[in-house]
């Protein structure tokens, strides 16, 4: 016993490089006199580090809007290509990026992910400031940006291992709940980025936009001066300082990652996961050409497991392999579920919120002389740039609050309430947009219907914290990690579904449909939660 203590004091007092060989958080003594400021100073690196992985993987909703008003030489199936490419690489990148700790280190794997990011951002700016760009190197581009979403899967079972039971709901909703501030940061910066020539020479020359743009700082006129290419640029700014961050103040757990082999080594191992990821997506995208998306999604998924299963090595195959022991638990999915119910929503609905303002609002019924309706402009249409920030930032802002509370009531109890809310509240704001897109004048609904996606998104941001708490209750340490990966990479194709189901619907005019299924789907959920945690005779009982 005197030995072990001797390691972990060498190890946490020879400087934050070590990397450290014995971890008992569940040991309050080691908890209050050691665990803790390692476990902090872990947290607060990780949270940045994942924001930006949110705002590279979601700014091509605001980058193909600004796109169009400018007049690059795409259509709008082509710009929204873009956006759904990075939002399937995402979701499909979380899979491997789930194994990545117990391969490769949580050090390790932070440093590199996060560095990795700098290719898509730099990327894309330079991509941006000629026009003439082939629409293939922007899909490229997307696709890599996908990999701050897959970002999230790695981020989240590393920190879990870091901290306590009694302390998961807080650690994971910090981590995840800030970091899900990284689309509400994009959503706010890159409309202000675009305004002024932030990098001088070296960013380039601006481009005059051919349509009037609304922005947090007022309507923009056709023929403003605006540099697009900072979308890209301005991450670079905190890239940067992020990545010597990481390597300089991450540890790695040996307890969780007993061989991460040399730094060498373990970027191989992350490069090689990331590398079936983005080849599980490519097929991905193929698929969809063919298929309709709820035979391509699984698809894609199921192509992904299959590769990961046939990666070589003595080391790699074994770890997966026991790593998919989490498939044979029921638990697995019931949480799989459930966090589509939170995550999926959250995300899915930054996504499509966007396209719902623009395309409800942006348009209204006029009534001709003989009885005619057409469909015509809205002069006084609300700017979906001016005002699609605000349902993430209330979102992200009260994951880490779910958390809090889901430490003091439970996980299941707090998914309970939030799953109620969101039933009825998803019902209204159908009722909402069916009657805003059937109305002579829009206008008066859109405050109704901003109102109650902030309650949606309010309820899942809240049932994010909650759903994380339970997965810390309820699966071991050698399982949570795992799962909150899986659970994570699932509920990223939200980011996909949503924006098809709402948009395809809002074509065919019908746009409460899309809303109606969703709140029979968190129906289903009410009733899991309630059977696997919350009845009488449950397994577990969370409370």
């Amino acid at each position: 016993m005197a030995k072990s203590t001797s390691i972990v004091e060498r190890d946490i007092n020879a400087g934050i490089n070590a990397d450290i060989v014995h971890w008992d958080v569940e040991d309050p003594a080691f908890w209050d006199t050691q665990g803790k400021q390692v476990a902090n100073r872990n947290l607060w690196i990780s949270i940045p580090s994942l924001l930006l992985g949110f705002a590279v993987w979601m700014m091509w909703g605001m980058i193909t809007t600004q796109m169009q008003n400018l007049g690059f030489p795409f259509t709008t199936d082509q710009l929204f290509t873009l956006t759904a490419t990075a939002g399937l690489a995402g979701a499909t990148l979380r899979i491997p990026a789930s194994f990545m700790l117990r391969l490769a280190g949580g050090r390790n794997t932070v440093f590199l992910t996060t560095a990795l990011l700098m290719i898509p951002a730099l990327g894309t700016g330079i991509a941006l400031m000629n026009p003439e760009t082939p629409f293939w190197v922007f899909q490229a581009l997307a696709l890599l940006s996908g990999i701050g979403g897959g970002n999230f899967a790695c981020s989240m079972s590393n920190i879990s291992s870091f901290y306590p039971k009694s302390q998961q709901g807080y650690a994971l909703g910090m981590n995840a709940g800030l970091g899900n501030f990284g689309v509400t940061t994009m959503q706010i910066l890159v409309p202000l980025v675009m305004t002024v020539g932030l990098f001088g020479a070296l960013g380039g020359e601006p481009m005059a936009l051919q349509k009037a743009s609304g922005t947090l700082i007022g309507r923009i006129d056709a023929g403003t001066d605006t540099w697009i290419q900072n979308a890209g640029f301005v991450w670079m700014l905190l890239l940067i300082p992020l990545a010597f961050a990481g390597w300089f103040g991450m540890n790695n757990l040996r307890t969780i990652t007993p061989n991460p082999g040399t730094p060498l080594q373990a970027f191989g191992k992350i490069l090689g996961l990331y590398g079936v990821g983005i080849v599980a997506t490519v097929i991905g995208l193929v698929a969809l050409e063919w298929l309709n998306m709820w035979l391509a999604l699984p698809l894609t998924i199921v192509v992904t497991l299959v590769m990961l299963r046939l990666l070589p090595g003595e080391e790699i195959k074994p770890n997966i392999q026991k790593q998919f022991t989490i498939f044979k638990d029921k638990h697995t999915w019931s949480m799989t579920l459930l966090y589509i119910l939170t995550f999926g929503s959250f995300i899915g609905f930054s996504a499509a919120l966007p396209l719902s303002i623009t395309i409800i609002f942006g348009n209204m019924m006029e009534v001709a002389a003989d009885g005619t309706i057409t469909r015509v402009a809205n002069p006084d249409a609300p700017s979906a740039l001016t005002w699609s920030w605000i349902g993430p930032f209330v979102g992200a802002l009260v994951r880490p609050i779910g958390g809090w509370i889901s430490d003091k009531l439970g996980g299941s109890f707090v998914t309970q309430i939030i799953t109620v809310i969101m039933v009825f509240g998803s019902v209204a704001a159908g009722y909402v947009m069916m009657l805003a897109y059937n109305a002579t004048d829009p206008n008066p609904y859109f405050w109704l219907f901003m109102l109650l996606f902030i309650v949606l998104f309010t309820a899942s941001g809240i049932g994010n914290g909650s759903t994380f708490r339970s997965i810390g209750f309820i699966f071991d340490a050698q399982k949570k990690g795992p799962v909150l990966g899986w659970t994570a990479a699932v509920a990223g194709y939200g980011s996909f579904i949503a924006p098809v189901m709402i948009g395809d619907q809002i074509k065919a005019g019908t746009p409460e449909v899309a809303m109606y299924g969703f709140a029979a789907f968190y129906l289903v959920c009410l009733g899991v939660n309630w059977w696997f945690y919350l009845r009488p005779g449950a397994s577990v009982k969370n409370p």
